[in-house]
């Protein structure tokens, strides 16, 4: 039994044997060790490529969100002090270039006009009576002249008779007193009618309009029309008026103290609104002025404004701070400035209004990849 089942063993090894020497083919275990190994070294060298590739193919854009929008910004005063006679803003009006803002009581400053106005007329009164007063003193030189030739002749004769005993030495001294006195009269006449001259800037002819007291008064009466003028605070631009609830009618204004503020238009096409980002000092290598800019801001999510870049910061923040860093000590530690950088926004019609301490992102486009700055070097 036993031999009957090897005899049957045997034939099914020779069989199976033939069957192999049919085909020609003999089979191999299978190398998981090696594939393994193939995977491992090409996955990670497949990682490393497409990271390098990344890598090189970024850097282009650079962004920050220490963005903030900026407007132009005035706390509306006025050079003139007053009472406040009426408000013509509310908090928060939309107010278009010369619009008024508010205006003070125009009596004082009008008495005060009127007042140059009468100086005015005076220095006109006073040129023309300085003229006449000369014409006179040139009149009375004259006279004055025609006594003093007058005097020295009888001194003359009187003298030539003294010399023949003919005349008392008391009438020669009065002679001699006589002209004295007409030569020092004639000696103030032309004194005063220098002085008149004077008035007229030596000019007999001189207008009235061009002598000194004319225009010292002529520059009082401006100076009172402007205080006037400036009674009438307006809008130096298009913007929106701020904390105006803090000026009441029959509020004394002290000049060049603040009323309220005054912010540039928002929303509006053409308005002067930036945006200034303090950006890393490393981030700044290939940003200038002219670049695109992509802007968001956080109040409107999903949309999208274009701009560029207009200068960067001439210095950091650091710099220009009141108390600037001090980094002589021992114990210095190395901290990355930040620059501004003034981003100006393009704005279009339909776009929801921008106002001034919004936050924002933007997206600078520098046009160059890392693999350009490195061939670069």
């Amino acid at each position: 039994m036993r031999s009957l089942w090897v005899e049957n063993k045997m034939a099914t090894i020779e069989s199976s044997t033939r069957a192999s020497a049919f085909d020609g083919k003999v089979s191999k275990p299978f190398d998981r060790t090696r594939l393994r190994r193939v995977l491992m070294i090409g996955g990670v060298l497949v990682v490393l490529a497409a990271s390098a590739f990344f890598y090189l193919s970024g850097g282009r854009y650079i962004s920050s969100d220490d963005s903030y929008i900026h407007a132009n910004k005035l706390m509306v005063s006025t050079d003139v002090s007053g009472l406040i006679r009426s408000v013509n803003v509310k908090e928060g009006q939309s107010v278009k270039k010369g619009d008024v803002l508010f205006s003070l009581d125009p009596q004082p400053f009008q008495i005060a006009l009127d007042n140059a106005d009468a100086a005015l007329a005076q220095a006109v009164q006073d040129a023309q009576s300085a003229r006449a007063t000369y014409r006179a003193a040139v009149g009375q030189i004259a006279a004055q002249q025609a006594q003093v030739n007058l005097a020295r002749q009888t001194y003359d004769r009187y003298a030539a008779l003294e010399k023949q005993n003919a005349i008392a030495a008391t009438n020669v001294d009065q002679a001699r007193g006589a002209m004295l006195s007409a030569q020092a009269t004639l000696v103030s006449l032309q004194q005063t009618a220098a002085t008149d001259l004077t008035k007229l800037n030596g000019d007999i002819n001189l207008p009235a309009e061009k002598t000194p007291e004319y225009l010292k008064a002529r520059a009082a009466a401006d100076e009172a029309q402007r205080q006037l003028g400036h009674a009438v605070v307006r809008a130096p631009f298009d913007g929106v008026v701020g904390e105006v609830d803090s000026l009441q009618p029959g509020t004394l204004v002290i000049s060049a103290m603040s009323a309220f503020t005054t912010t540039s238009a928002v929303g509006l096409i053409g308005s002067d609104i930036w945006i200034e980002s303090d950006m890393k000092e490393t981030d700044l290598t290939n940003v200038h002025p002219g670049n695109p800019v992509d802007i968001t801001v956080d109040t409107y999510p999903g949309l999208h404004w274009t701009g560029h870049i207009e200068n960067v910061s001439a210095g950091s923040d650091s710099a220009f701070s009141a108390l600037p860093a001090e980094n002589a000590s021992g114990n210095w530690v190395k901290v990355g400035q930040r620059f501004p950088v003034r981003v100006n926004v393009e704005q279009k019609a339909g776009d929801p209004p921008l106002r001034a301490g919004m936050s924002a992102v933007i997206s600078i486009d520098t046009g160059k990849y890392r693999w350009q700055r490195l061939l670069n070097k």
